[in-house]
């Protein structure tokens, strides 16, 4: 297959294109400098260079959207405007391209987020749940999938609703595991909130699922089929690393020292891949343990 995958310099990207070349595809990764592959099966063209001419991108079995600006900065107004406009933007000049093509790929794959939900303690969500507009989060993917629903006119759409993506060389994990090194790992705030994740592995796999199988539409949970707390993540790697599970950082340190962005700690979803599931998908890593176990 010839694959599209626009933002692939990113954690996700790298991991999507070595899967992917190592099952023989050729990859195609658009980014914003010039760059030379060392692997013939792998090129690389700019945003710029689609703009002039779109030729490399025809005959395509997929695109995959993973671009956007990252969410993990001090939200100030100037952080949030780019944050948000990132998304959209990238996303309709992937529906642009997708409309000019005279061969349209077969599906396009763009990266959402769990956010869309909103957050709770006690609520479950799974692909059906209605959609939350209530917060930056929410607000952010809301907007950017109405702008890839521009999509759906010319080619099949997958809206791709990531969780937290666990893997040890980029991510959010290497942060997470930090406290425990120095010894002082414990839970944030009441350690009740919700953590819906996916092993990096189980996401490649999954976004080469959703390509490959033509009934899958729409919205669709990226993330493991037991979300856990706050408290049960630490415990997890607590258990793993042989460091203890203790220090306990009150909500109020976290809302001085990370602003607004402090809700993306002290708040969560209890998401479920109903989709993946009903659709015959198999985790690799369906429990937290399995997970870290393997990662460290």
């Amino acid at each position: 297959m010839k694959i599209i995958i626009f933002g692939g310099s990113g954690f996700i990207g790298k991991h999507l294109t070595s899967y992917l070349i190592e099952k023989g595809n050729e990859v195609v990764l658009v980014s914003r400098s010039e760059r030379q592959s060392q692997d013939s099966l792998v090129r690389y063209v700019t945003w710029s260079e689609l703009q002039e001419n779109i030729e490399s991108l025809e005959e395509a079995d997929a695109f995959v959207n993973l671009s956007g600006e990252t969410i993990n900065q001090y939200w100030t107004p100037k952080a949030k405007t780019r944050i948000l406009e990132s998304r959209i933007n990238s996303t309709k000049k992937v529906a642009y391209f997708v409309q000019k093509l005279k061969s349209k790929p077969k599906v396009v794959i763009n990266s959402s987020a769990v956010g869309i939900y909103g957050m709770s303690d006690s609520d479950e969500y799974d692909e059906d749940s209605p959609l939350s507009n209530n917060d930056f989060l929410a607000r952010i993917v809301y907007e950017w999938e109405r702008a890839a629903d521009t999509i759906e006119q010319y080619t099949r759409l997958v809206k791709l609703r990531l969780g937290v993506v666990l893997g040890i060389d980029g991510g959010a994990l290497p942060k997470m595991l930090l406290p425990y090194k120095l010894f002082v790992g414990g839970r944030f705030g009441s350690g009740k909130q919700w953590l819906s994740w996916i092993h990096i592995e189980d996401l490649v796999r999954l976004i080469e699922f959703c390509v490959t199988n033509e009934k899958i539409n729409g919205p669709v949970n990226a993330t493991a089929p037991s979300p856990v707390t706050n408290d049960e993540f630490g415990r997890a790697i607590s258990s793993v690393m042989g460091k203890p599970h203790f220090f306990h950082v009150p909500s109020l340190i976290l809302r001085v020292m990370l602003g607004e962005m402090s809700q993306m700690v002290l708040n969560g979803q209890k998401v479920i891949p109903k989709r993946a599931v009903g659709s015959g998908f198999t985790f690799t890593y369906p429990t937290i343990d399995l997970a870290i176990k393997d990662l460290l």
